[in-house]
């Protein structure tokens, strides 16, 4: 005889990431722009012709970069969640191309954390939960250093907890 349970609801994860990613992400875009300017200053000063046209690009650039490194860090910010239940992972990530991943803790294989040098002068790590989906793995980005460690713990009992073989 079935038993009758609650219906599952889809919902997004509970936690956000660290408020340091903001800064993080808006850091790591820079480079690009002020490359991308710097090439048009270059040619504004090699171009024989007048420098209106280049100023009128240097301002659109400006702009749009102005607005990328202004927008892109926030709206990643919103979209960003993670959450650890007793029975899975739940990730969503993304900018344009949004992504929601839901892993079952009997399917984890392995638990890592990574952080590279520019995310750790903000204090930041990430936490890869690999699993045996086609998919690839679950990246939570832009954790605070000490709870991604923490996370990564908690994960790894958990699993050794849960039966299965993880395949």
């Amino acid at each position: 005889m079935p038993t009758s349970s609650a219906p599952v609801v889809l919902r997004p994860p509970r936690h956000r990431v660290s408020t340091k990613a903001v800064r993080y992400w808006a850091a790591r875009a820079l480079p690009l722009w002020l490359f991308i300017l710097l090439g048009q200053v270059l040619w504004w000063i090699i171009a024989a012709d007048g420098p209106r046209w280049h100023l009128v690009g240097f301002a659109i650039t400006a702009v749009i970069g102005g607005a990328h490194l202004i927008v892109m860090p926030r709206w990643r910010f919103r979209v960003h969640r993670w959450e650890i239940t007793d029975e899975a992972v739940y990730t969503q990530s993304g900018w344009f191309d949004q992504q929601w991943r839901i892993a079952p803790l009997s399917r984890i294989q392995t638990v890592d954390t990574e952080r590279g040098p520019i995310e750790a002068l903000f204090g930041l790590a990430n936490v890869t939960v690999t699993t045996a989906s086609a998919a690839g793995p679950l990246k939570l980005h832009g954790l605070d250093r000490a709870l991604a460690q923490d996370l990564a713990e908690q994960l790894t009992a958990r699993t050794q907890a849960v039966p299965g073989d993880a395949t």
